[in-house]
């Protein structure tokens, strides 16, 4: 059955006409009653337009002020809408947070812990037994990537260290930027090609033949640093010093060297009574050259997965801005609010980013976790950080600062552009002094190379991203059952 509601605006407006047709006949009815007796029909023609003027006003006025309060109280109903909608997005995401993003900074620090004593030990068997013909470590290793930058997500069971390399004293690093065109992949942007000068091009036959047998590829009557003969010689190098250190370990852990895609990976299995988190870890081992203040080349696994046609990709190197980036986050952390959401933003947006790529063909999902792999995302939170005040970084802003990821993610896609924030960039803060052919390269683009219709598509799914979030959120897989803060740890040092 349907109940008829009052509608209380067309209600005053019909008894505002009501009444002035009332007092309209009642005039004219009047009127005639003078008119035979000589009255003056001036006077009422008068009050009658003057009562008709007067009802008009009153409509006038009515309808003006319906028109002014009619769209605030809809502004204010859209607005309550918006916020209803904005608070349910931030529960779904803090408790999805606390589920499956956030670690245990106790399980963190032990896995930490573990992986520097190995690699630790590695290293300096390494550099005592080295010749100083070739290749040789320098003896130290540095710590990079989102397990010591504070924004890993998942789990704590994966590890990137670099490890310097030394050359010959007498043989110079000679980088120079390599020159690649728009249509070659992204990674090839910006990467570097090693020349390597001795004093005398005569020393390269007399002194410097094994090494360049072993470490180089001559390019246009040039010896050039080989990114594949360097990581050869650097398997085969960790792999003898793994032999020396582990029967030292065996009865802690099990530790195995695989090659996965031409990158080096260090497996360690802990005994079930050893370590009280019980997971096994992944470091992988990158070799660099280092070329002056923290700034580093390393070779680059163009495993098979890297086709360029006839393009020879031996003597493409990668640079690494690792201690920059650190640098640059730990300068942030300190201007920012004690709770400050800017990791957290990160750590979102990369389980976003994994969460909606299982929904996506492979092929899609190649090209999706490609574009929004984890340094572009790290490199989005670098602009955002240098356009948004530092007190607009407190948590109660989390839902503001993800809408802001999103925004400038889909900018960029339309453009077709994210620029690289270290290469060429002239708004970096003044406490970050790069190298002169650094800080003058040429602007990097880190989306060219994809073409327009993958970015176009990646921004359609980044927009559908925004709007299934909460259904995304819902449908994501039960709390991981990882070791949790409330863990008893058995071992209290390694």
């Amino acid at each position: 059955m349907t109940v008829y509601s009052l509608n209380l605006k067309v209600f005053w407006l019909l008894v505002i006409i009501l009444f002035t047709g009332i007092w309209c006949m009642f005039l004219a009815l009047r009127r005639s009653s003078h008119e035979e007796d000589g009255g003056c029909q001036e006077n009422s023609l008068s009050n009658l337009q003057l009562l008709f003027k007067l009802g008009l006003v009153i409509l006038v006025c009515y309808v003006v002020f319906k028109c002014c309060n009619y769209p605030r109280h809809k502004d204010q109903n859209l607005n309550f809408h918006h916020q209803h909608q904005q608070l349910l997005r931030k529960n779904l995401l803090e408790s999805f947070y606390e589920q499956h993003i956030k670690l245990s900074p106790h399980v963190l620090g032990h896995s930490k812990a573990h992986v520097s004593q190995i690699v630790g030990e590695l290293i300096k068997v390494g550099k005592a037994k080295q010749h100083d013909t070739g290749v040789t470590f320098r003896g130290d290793y540095l710590q990079i990537g989102s397990a010591y930058e504070q924004h890993k997500i998942n789990s704590p069971d994966c590890f990137d260290i670099l490890v310097p390399l030394k050359m010959p004293q007498s043989l110079k690093l000679e980088p120079v930027f390599a020159e690649v065109g728009k249509e070659f992949m992204p990674m090839l942007h910006g990467s570097i090609i090693c020349g390597v000068a001795a004093p005398k091009k005569s020393e390269w036959v007399k002194t410097y033949k094994q090494f360049s047998n072993c470490f180089c590829i001559e390019v246009d009557l040039r010896h050039h640093l080989s990114a594949t003969l360097i990581l050869k010689w650097f398997h085969w190098k960790i792999q003898r010093c793994l032999n020396v250190i582990r029967y030292h370990f065996e009865e802690r852990c099990h530790i195995t060297l695989t090659v996965w895609d031409d990158k080096l990976i260090l497996k360690i299995l802990p005994r079930s009574d050893y370590v009280c988190c019980h997971i096994s870890m992944s470091v992988r081992l990158i070799p660099a050259f280092h070329l002056g203040d923290s700034v580093y080349v390393t070779a680059q696994p163009w495993g098979s997965t890297f086709h360029q046609g006839n393009l020879h990709l031996d003597p493409y190197w990668g640079i690494n801005f690792s201690k920059y980036e650190q640098k640059y986050l730990a300068w942030f952390k300190d201007q920012t609010p004690s709770n400050s959401c800017h990791l957290k933003c990160l750590q979102i947006m990369k389980s976003l980013r994994d969460l909606s790529a299982k929904t996506f063909q492979p092929s899609s999902t190649c090209q999706w976790r490609a574009v929004f792999c984890s340094y572009n995302l790290k490199t989005t939170l670098f602009y955002l950080s240098l356009q948004i005040p530092f007190e607009k970084w407190d948590d109660s802003f989390l839902m503001e600062r993800i809408a802001d990821f999103f925004t400038f993610w889909k900018e960029c896609l339309q453009k077709e552009a994210l620029m690289h924030f270290f290469l060429g960039n002239s708004t970096l803060p003044n406490f970050i002094t790069l190298p002169k052919m650094f800080k003058e390269a040429k602007p990097v683009n880190l989306l060219e190379g994809y073409g327009q219709e993958v970015l176009d598509q990646a921004c359609f799914q980044l927009l559908n991203l925004w709007v299934q979030m909460p259904r995304i959120l819902r449908m994501s897989s039960p709390p991981r059952n990882f070791i949790r803060e409330s863990f008893r740890c058995k071992h209290t040092t390694l």
